[in-house]
C-alpha cells in the first residue's frame, strides 16, 4: 500500500472583474478496492455551494457558480489518498479464446463508446502497424503492452509542442507530445485491435524515481483484458499502471476528463497557474509550480473563456 497527499490548485487572474463564473470539476478521485480516499476537501473563491453528481462513466463531477464580481478564482483541492498493489494478469487462457471472448464484447452497450474509432487520415498507416501486431498471434495483453511500448520508444515527450487543438493527425506526424498525446495514440491503437480502451486522467507519484509526469496531472489508458479486466497502460513511461498512479476520472477522451472547465462573463484576457504537489508518507515532496509560466507574457485575449485556457495548461504536463 502507498499512502500520498496531493494538493492540486487552479488560480485565475483576470485582467478586470468579472461575473457569473460557472465550472464543472472532475477532481474527485475514484473510489475502488484498489484506491481509498481518506481526506478531500475544496475551496474555492466565495465558498460558493458545490453540487456533485455522478457522470455517465460513473465519475464524481462537482458544479458550482461564482455570481458575484471578482478578479481571480481559485480552486484549491487537498486530497489524502490510500492505493493499493493490483494482481497483474496471469495471461494464461489461449490467445485464440481471449480474442474471441473480445469479439463478444462488441455487442455489449458499456464497452460500444470504448471501441468506437475516431476518424482521421493516419488510420491507414496505424491500421499496418496494428495489422503487423495481431500477426503475431500472441495475447490481447501481450500485443497492448508492445503498443504501449512503440509509442514509448517512437514518440519523443516534448512540452510545449501541442495543445489541445493539435489534431491526431498532426500529433502522429510529429511523433512528439506529452502524456494526453500518448494516450491518444495509444487509444487509436487499442480500438483498431478490437481491444476496449478508455482515457484516464490523475497523478503519478512515483517518488522521485524520474518518470515523465511525476508531481503533475498526469494521463493513461485502461485496456480491456479478457478474463482479468480493467489495466492501465502508461505509454509515456512504458509501464504497466500499479499503486503508484491516483486515478480522478474515466471516459472516452481528454474532453471527459478534464479536471476543471467551465466559462465566465467579463473580458477574455486573464492568467492562469496551477500547482501540484506530491507529499508522501517519508515526507518527501514534490512541487511542479507553474506548469506553464504564468502570466503576463501569455497573450490571452485570443481566448474566449477559462474552459479553453486551462484545457491548454494541462496540456503542458
Amino acid at each position: 500500500m502507498s499512502k500520498f497527499k496531493i494538493r492540486h490548485v487552479t488560480r485565475y487572474i483576470y485582467e478586470d472583474t468579472v461575473r457569473d463564473s460557472a465550472n464543472q470539476l472532475m477532481l474527485y478521485p475514484i473510489r475502488d478496492n484498489f484506491q481509498d480516499v481518506l481526506e478531500h476537501t475544496i475551496q474555492v473563491t466565495a465558498n460558493p455551494m458545490i453540487h456533485i453528481h455522478t457522470d455517465y462513466f460513473g465519475n464524481q463531477v462537482g458544479t458550482f457558480t461564482n455570481a458575484h464580481p471578482h478578479r481571480e478564482l481559485i480552486i484549491d483541492s487537498q486530497l489524502m489518498v490510500l492505493t493499493r498493489a493490483r494482481k497483474m494478469p496471469e495471461d494464461t487462457v489461449v490467445p485464440g479464446e481471449q480474442w474471441i471472448a473480445l469479439e463478444e464484447l462488441k455487442k455489449q452497450i458499456e464497452f460500444v463508446d470504448f471501441l468506437k474509432q475516431e476518424g482521421f487520415n493516419a488510420l491507414p498507416e496505424i491500421q499496418s502497424i496494428v495489422n503487423d501486431e495481431l500477426a503475431k498471434k500472441q495475447s490481447p495483453l501481450q500485443s497492448a503492452s508492445n503498443l504501449s511500448e512503440y509509442i514509448y520508444k517512437t514518440f519523443e515527450y516534448r512540452t510545449g509542442i501541442t495543445t489541445v487543438e493539435t489534431t491526431s493527425d498532426e500529433i502522429w506526424s510529429l511523433r512528439s507530445g506529452v502524456c494526453q498525446d500518448f494516450a491518444h495514440i495509444l487509444l487509436v491503437m487499442l480500438r483498431l485491435m478490437n481491444i476496449p480502451a478508455r482515457y484516464v486522467s490523475g497523478y503519478i507519484c512515483p517518488k522521485k524515481n524520474g518518470m515523465r509526469g511525476e508531481g503533475a496531472t498526469h494521463a493513461w489508458v485502461e485496456a480491456y483484458i479478457p478474463f482479468y479486466g480493467w489495466l492501465g497502460l502508461d505509454p509515456t513511461n512504458n509501464c504497466i499502471v500499479n499503486e503508484t498512479h491516483v486515478r480522478l476520472a474515466v471516459g472516452k477522451n481528454f474532453s471527459d476528463c478534464s479536471p476543471v472547465k467551465g466559462t465566465y462573463r467579463g473580458t477574455s484576457n486573464h492568467t492562469l497557474d496551477v500547482t501540484v504537489s506530491v507529499a508522501y508518507e517519508d515526507g518527501d515532496s514534490i512541487t511542479l509550480e507553474s506548469i506553464i509560466k504564468p502570466a503576463s507574457s501569455v497573450t490571452t485575449s485570443n481566448y474566449n473563456n477559462s474552459f479553453r485556457r486551462h484545457q491548454e495548461m494541462q496540456m503542458q504536463q
